[in-house]
């Protein structure tokens, strides 16, 4: 899989110049990248189909799981939740793992574009509350996002709000947005399968 743009809203602070974000950050990449389809193949070849229409198009929660994967075996937690009873009903993050500066905080969009929102709304909330040092949101380029889900979170749609994450308030602390695409296209791979029940892909080393 290919990151073909990595947006930088916030990055303030000793935390953002460190070797250590530096190195997290390189290897969440790394995990994304990783990601290959179908389970075998040693890149991302997505089923030229759109996803408007029922049963056509790809799923991307098999997606999501693929680079989930590759983090649990960095290290990283999933489904991190929050202490604060009064937050919780934002719902937990996607993968956390624990630095010695504070929490760090990756969430794949698989929601439509409202969902999208609120994880960037979650993750600069937990920013104030230096609850985490550093969060990424990952959302499908225009190019690969009409392949998918129809009406899926994707960056296009979130440039008009990008000034308003800007403008929030922290002193310490990355916020980011990783945009992902396609290696390939091609009607000889099987379609993603929707929902969680897809099989498993493969896991590549990284």
């Amino acid at each position: 899989m290919k990151i073909t743009h990595v947006e930088t809203l916030i990055s303030t602070g000793e935390f953002a110049v460190s070797k250590r974000w530096k190195t997290v950050r390189s290897k969440l990449h790394r995990a994304i990248k990783a990601v290959a389809w179908p389970p075998g193949s040693k890149k991302f070849t997505i089923y030229p189909q759109s996803g408007k229409k029922r049963g056509e198009g790809n799923g991307v929660k098999p997606i999501k799981n693929e680079c989930i994967s590759q983090l649990l075996a960095q290290g990283w937690s999933t489904e991190t939740q929050f202490e604060d009873e009064s937050f919780s009903m934002l719902g937990g993050l996607d993968a956390t793992i624990v630095t010695r500066s504070g929490p760090v905080a990756m969430e794949w969009e698989t929601g439509n574009i409202s969902s999208s929102h609120l994880a960037l709304n979650k993750m600069a909330l937990c920013l104030l509350r230096h609850q985490l040092v550093a969060a990424t949101l990952v959302v499908p380029s225009r190019r690969l996002y009409r392949f998918l889900t129809d009406r899926i979170g994707n960056f296009s749609e979130l440039e008009p709000y990008l000034d308003l994450w800007r403008a929030i308030p922290c002193t310490n602390g990355v916020l980011e947005i990783v945009v992902i695409e396609h290696d390939a296209e091609s009607t000889s791979v099987p379609r993603i399968p929707k929902g969680t029940d897809g099989r498993s892909m493969s896991q590549p080393s990284m």
